[in-house]
């Protein structure tokens, strides 16, 4: 893949050499692209992906920087 290199000012400096855009343009193709709930199968499947899905909002465990001594 060819990276696009792009130049452009910085303050301080004149021109620098700045990396472009990564990533390959498209869209999902068919249409059960982006259907989560069709692809698992069973309830449980479905609940263990939501959880985990949600777990900085709902999750009890805190790590780090985010744990409080009283929670909200």
């Amino acid at each position: 893949m060819e990276y696009k290199i792009l130049e452009k000012s910085a303050p301080g400096r004149d021109k620098v050499k700045v990396l472009g855009a990564t990533f390959e343009e498209g869209k999902p193709e068919g249409e059960a692209a982006g259907k989560w709930r069709h692809k698992l199968r069973s309830r449980d499947e479905k609940l263990k992906y939501l959880e985990s899905g949600e777990r900085y909002w709902y999750g009890k465990e805190w790590f780090g920087s985010e744990k409080r001594k009283n929670p909200a």
